[in-house]
C-alpha cells in the first residue's frame, strides 16, 4: 500500500490553489523501506528522520518555492519487494529523488534501473556494487569498518580476551562485516576461533554460542540487526556464560537497552555519540555538532519522547536537508544536476555525524564516530571512547 508523509500531505493540502492539483505543487522524495520484517526497528527510525526533516524544510519556505512530500513504500526488508515498491514510485509518483532504508539488498536489486533513471539514491545502506551505480548512491552508513574497528580496539586495549568467535547474519551487509571481521583480526592481535552464522527468523542460537565458547573465545563479535541480539542474550545467560561478553552491531536504542538489561555489563556496542546524546547532550562537546544535535533533538523529542532512538533518524534528518541544500545550489530538481551539486557540498556538519561527499567519496562518514557503549541504569552511557 502506497503511503505518504501526513506532514508533507497536510502542508502541501494547505497551500494548494482551488480547482488545482495539489501534486503539481511538491517535489516527491521517494524512500524504500522495510517496515514489516527484520529491518522495521531501523527503518521505522529512518522514516521518523526524514519526516522531522521534511517538516523542518517546508518549514522554511521548501525547496525552490515548493514544498517537499514523502512517499515511502514498506519494501517488507526483502530485496524482490524493493524492486517493486521502487518502480512504483517511479512510475506512479514520479519521484525526483530516493532517500531510502538500510535494507542494503532492497537498494542493491534496485540500482540498475534507478540509475538508468538517472535518480540520486540518498542510502542509510552500504552503496551498490557496480560502479556506474554508485556514481548515483550516497550512503550514510558508517564504512562497516568502523564498527568492527571499534570492538576490536575495545577488546585490545581493555580486555585480555584474544580469542574471538563472529556471529553473523547472511545479509549482504553482514557479509560484508564477517569478511572485514575476519582480515581485520590479526591487525589487533586476535584470533577468530569460531564463525557462526544464523537466519534472521531463528529462534534460538544455542547450538552456534555452544561452538564459540568450546573454541575457547571470550567475546562473540555480533553482526546483524534487529531482534536477534535479545535472542543471542538470551541465550548466553541461560547457558550460563558468564565471563562472555558480547559486542553487539549498531542498533535501535531500545534493543540496547533490553539486551543491557538481560546481560548488563556484558553486553558492549558501538554508538554514535547522538544515540547517547537523548540521556545526555554534553557528551557532545564540539559546539558546532552540538547546535546541530539541539537542532536535530528538538523537534525529535517533542513528537516520539525522550526514550527514541536518534541514531538512525539523525542521519536521515542530515541526509534529507543535504539534499535539499543541493536542489537549491542546482536551482532544479533533476538529478544530474542534483548529484552534482550534492557532490560538492564539502565537508558538512550533521545532527549525526560530519560528512564530506565529493565526486571520488561517495560514502560520507570518513572518521571513526563510534564509541563502546553500555546500558547503565536503562540510559546509553560511554564504557569506552579511546582513550
Amino acid at each position: 500500500m502506497k503511503m505518504r508523509s501526513v506532514l508533507g500531505v497536510a502542508a502541501v493540502l494547505a497551500i494548494a490553489p482551488a480547482g488545482g492539483s495539489w501534486a503539481e505543487e511538491t517535489y516527491k522524495i521517494g524512500s524504500s523501506l522495510g517496515l514489516t520484517g527484520y529491518g522495521s526497528l531501523t527503518d521505522g527510525h529512518w522514516r521518523d528522520g526524514l519526516e522531522l526533516a521534511i517538516a523542518a524544510v517546508n518549514a522554511k519556505g521548501g525547496v525552490l518555492g515548493r514544498k517537499l512530500e514523502l512517499v515511502y513504500e514498506d519494501n517488507k526488508s526483502t530485496p524482490q519487494q524493493a524492486v517493486v515498491v521502487y518502480r512504483k514510485m517511479m512510475s506512479e509518483d514520479k519521484v525526483v529523488a530516493f532517500d531510502s532504508g538500510c535494507i542494503s539488498a532492497g537498494n542493491f536489486a534496485a540500482a540498475s534501473f534507478v540509475t538508468k533513471a538517472k535518480l540520486p539514491m540518498f542510502l542509510c545502506s552500504i552503496l551498490p556494487r557496480l560502479p556506474d551505480e554508485q556514481k548515483w548512491a550516497f550512503s550514510y552508513l558508517p564504512p562497516p569498518k568502523f564498527e568492527i574497528e571499534s570492538r576490536y580496539e575495545y577488546l585490545k586495549n581493555k580486555t585480555d580476551i584474544r580469542k574471538i568467535g563472529i556471529l553473523g547474519d547472511p545479509s549482504p551487509y553482514g557479509m560484508l562485516m564477517r569478511n572485514i571481521a575476519v582480515e581485520e583480526a590479526k591487525n589487533y592481535g586476535l584470533e577468530v576461533a569460531a564463525n557462526e552464522s544464523y537466519q534472521q527468523d531463528d529462534a534460538d542460537f544455542s547450538v552456534q554460542i555452544g561452538r564459540i565458547n568450546t573454541a575457547g573465545a571470550g567475546a562473540i563479535i555480533m553482526i546483524g540487526q534487529g531482534n536477534a541480539v535479545i535472542t543471542t542474550a538470551n541465550n548466553i545467560k541461560q547457558l550460563g556464560l558468564t565471563k562472555m561478553l558480547l559486542l553487539g552491531s549498531i542498533q535501535e536504542r531500545d534493543l540496547l537497552v533490553e539486551a543491557g538489561q538481560i546481560l548488563g555489563e556484558q553486553f558492549l556496542f558501538p554508538s554514535p555519540l547522538i544515540q547517547l546524546a537523548v540521556d545526555d547532550i554534553g557528551m557532545i562537546t564540539d559546539p558546532k555538532a552540538r547546535a546541530a544535535a539541539e537542532a536535530f533533538l528538538t523537534p525529535l523529542k517533542a513528537k516520539f519522547g525522550s526514550k527514541v532512538d536518534s541514531s538512525q533518524a539523525s542521519r536521515a534528518w542530515d541526509s534529507l536537508q543535504m539534499m535539499a541544500q543541493a536542489m537549491e545550489a542546482a536551482k532544479t530538481t533533476e538529478g544530474t544536476a542534483v548529484r552534482d551539486a550534492f557532490e560538492k557540498i564539502g565537508p558538512y556538519v550533521g545532527a549525526g555525524a560530519p560528512y564530506d561527499f565529493s565526486p571520488e567519496q561517495h560514502v560520507g562518514i570518513t572518521k571513526n564516530p563510534y564509541v563502546i557503549a553500555y546500558v547503565k541504569d536503562g540510559k546509553l552511557a560511554i564504557k569506552y571512547d579511546g582513550r
